[in-house]
């Protein structure tokens, strides 16, 4: 009997974490690169909510960080956490400035479906029952 943590993906599983992972990125790298930059709308979303303008950078870094922990293999897990822990500041955030947070549970679920496909200790942990 093969274990979880010895199972490999089907090719349909191997693409959806491709393009989860797409989407994943489609969200966060346009978003921190906003910030980087100090794009009109990122400044002015961001003063709305009572954030000053020098927070905006440390907060695009931290996006990044946050994502690049998560692209990496070994720290799939990890990098998942913070990623969630950063979502739910953007939730709160954008509930607080009565703005779309649709959008961060998403992107949120997205994440936990690609690194559940990604990481068979977590399709363990978190078993889908047919």
């Amino acid at each position: 009997m093969t274990t979880v943590s010895q199972q490999r993906l089907s090719a349909p599983g191997k693409w959806a974490v491709i393009i989860l992972t797409a989407l994943i990125l489609l969200a966060f790298v346009p978003s921190a690169v906003m910030k980087l930059i100090h794009h009109p709308a990122a400044t002015e979303g961001f003063a709305k909510m009572g954030v000053p303008p020098e927070a905006i950078v440390p907060i695009g870094i931290v996006e990044l960080l946050c994502l690049a922990i998560y692209l990496i293999p070994r720290t799939t897990v990890l990098g998942t956490l913070l990623v969630t822990g950063y979502l739910g500041g953007a939730t709160l955030a954008n509930i607080i400035g009565r703005s779309d947070f649709i959008h961060a549970l998403v992107v949120g679920l997205l994440v936990w479906v690609a690194a559940w496909l990604r990481v068979p200790e977590l399709r363990r942990l978190i078993p889908i029952r047919k």
